[in-house]
């Protein structure tokens, strides 16, 4: 998948598990909120990683994007 896809995806990702609305009184709902909080912040990280990337394809003369751990 080209990055551009790719950051499209984990854009719709981010926006879709921040329109889910949690529903406390079901079953097993804090651990879904657990999970889906997990995988944004994962989401963000790649999407980072992947925008650092294409900055630095389109910049050459900038020289390597050190990689920071937030």
């Amino acid at each position: 998948m080209k990055g551009s896809a790719t950051i499209r995806h984990l854009l719709e990702l981010i926006a879709a598990i921040d329109r889910r609305v949690p529903h406390i009184q079901r079953a097993g709902e804090a651990s879904i909120a657990r999970d889906a909080a997990a995988l944004k912040a994962r989401a963000l990280t790649r999407l980072k990683e992947l925008e650092d990337d294409a900055q630095a394809d389109a910049d050459p003369s900038a020289g390597p994007v050190s990689r920071r751990v937030s």
